[in-house]
């Protein structure tokens, strides 16, 4: 069941699954999504892990506030969620935006993070005058003007043609976007400028990143690992930008594995 709780000055939605004295992950979403673009990897978790779920602010349930945003606002959004439901420390699980947002917690609150995962992400998104073209197409169409271009970049065509049922899943999620929630949001990511930051981060990273991602590509994951000083990456085959979605299992099995390696030796 998804609750509200206020971070902030901003009523974030939430959900958690599994036991309540399991150790704490915690699900970043992604551009253009909610907290059920996890459904498919929660069952892998719940078993051992509290899992709390949310939908960044401005997107799924959670309120949109007035911008500008920045990745910055965001994280504290993160740890302030942390605050409020009582979690000193968390295993952190990003994709995209989600993933930028780990990050930015994982170098400036680093003893808040038993570990990372970032997903399908990157350190720098440009540049700007791609986002420019989204943003007029917004402004012109709406958020529905956004939905073919997105799922071609988020999902390799195969699995397109494959999975209507997911792929339909998917684009409600993007309609249902609210649009300035999406500028404001799309905005911090344009803006975002993080790489040096990473030198920061010391808590056990996963980089994870489906071969074929367009969006954050493979050459990027590479810039992150290289950054980060307990990094370890997986690449994905035949999955873009949601490989979650795209190869649950495999993204799952590696999730779980590194976050119980980590948890043993968090060193590695």
């Amino acid at each position: 069941m998804t609750k509200k709780i206020s971070v902030k000055g901003c009523q974030l939605a939430y959900r958690e699954d599994g036991p309540a004295n399991g150790p704490v992950i915690i699900l970043s979403n992604s551009l253009m999504s909610n907290l059920s673009m996890w459904d498919s990897n929660i069952g892998s978790l719940t078993d051992q892990y509290r899992v709390i779920r949310y939908d960044t602010r401005g997107h799924g349930q959670s309120e949109v506030t007035p911008g500008p945003y920045s990745i910055g606002m965001l994280a504290e959004d993160l740890v302030g969620l942390m605050d409020a439901l009582d979690i000193p420390k968390a295993h952190l699980v990003g994709l995209s935006m989600g993933g930028m947002i780990c990050q930015y917690v994982g170098a400036n609150f680093p003893d808040r993070v038993l570990s990372l995962s970032l997903c399908d992400t990157a350190s720098e998104m440009p540049p700007r005058s791609l986002w420019e073209e989204r943003f007029a197409l917004c402004a012109k169409e709406g958020i529905a003007g956004l939905v073919e271009g997105t799922i071609k970049r988020w999902f390799v065509a195969d699995f397109i043609k494959q999975s209507p049922l997911e792929i339909a899943k998917v684009k409600e999620m993007i309609l249902t976007t609210p649009e300035e929630g999406y500028i404001n949001c799309a905005s911090a990511v344009r803006d975002m400028a993080q790489t040096t930051m990473l030198l920061k981060i010391t808590a056990p990273t996963l980089i994870l990143v489906g071969r074929d991602d367009p969006a954050c590509t493979v050459n990027q994951a590479i810039v992150l690992q290289r950054m980060i000083t307990h990094a370890s990456m997986k690449i994905i085959d035949d999955a873009a930008h949601l490989s979650n979605i795209e190869k649950p299992e495999e993204f799952n099995q590696s999730i779980r594995q590194f976050i119980q390696n980590a948890s043993q030796n968090p060193l590695l």
